[in-house]
């Protein structure tokens, strides 16, 4: 994906998951202290520590979701986000801030990363 490697100053990320409690708030926290990244995260669900509306998906420019389910609940959202929506499948059975967690996220994302900077060895410690 050339989205991360060629980007403007600051590009908006976000995460989304159903509840926004374990993954999507993880990888949020992983993420968030990354120079020349924003990142924010939401939940599909109603219950979700922060709902994942309009604004935000308008907001994103690249939207990392962890499962098939939470892509359809963006384009529901906004049809016209296909374009920037990337589904890791990260199944729903993990709590927040799990090593194992954390290991598949960067796993999972290490190809959007390929030929940037940062070292995703060291994200979130």
């Amino acid at each position: 994906m050339d989205r991360l490697e060629e980007r403007a100053e600051v590009l908006k990320i976000l995460f989304v998951c159903t509840g926004n409690v374990d993954r999507s708030r993880t990888a949020e926290e992983m993420f968030k202290d990354i120079n020349g990244y924003e990142v924010r995260s939401a939940g599909t669900s109603i219950a979700a520590n922060v709902c994942l509306s309009r604004e935000v998906v308008d907001w994103a420019e690249i939207i990392f979701v962890m499962e098939n389910k939470h892509e359809k609940a963006v384009l529901k959202l906004d049809p016209q986000a296909w374009e920037k929506v990337e589904c890791l499948e990260v199944p729903d059975k993990f709590y927040h801030n799990q090593p194992e967690l954390r290991r598949l996220l960067i796993e999972k994302l290490r190809p959007y990363w390929v030929g940037m900077k940062t070292d995703l060895k060291n994200v979130g410690q």
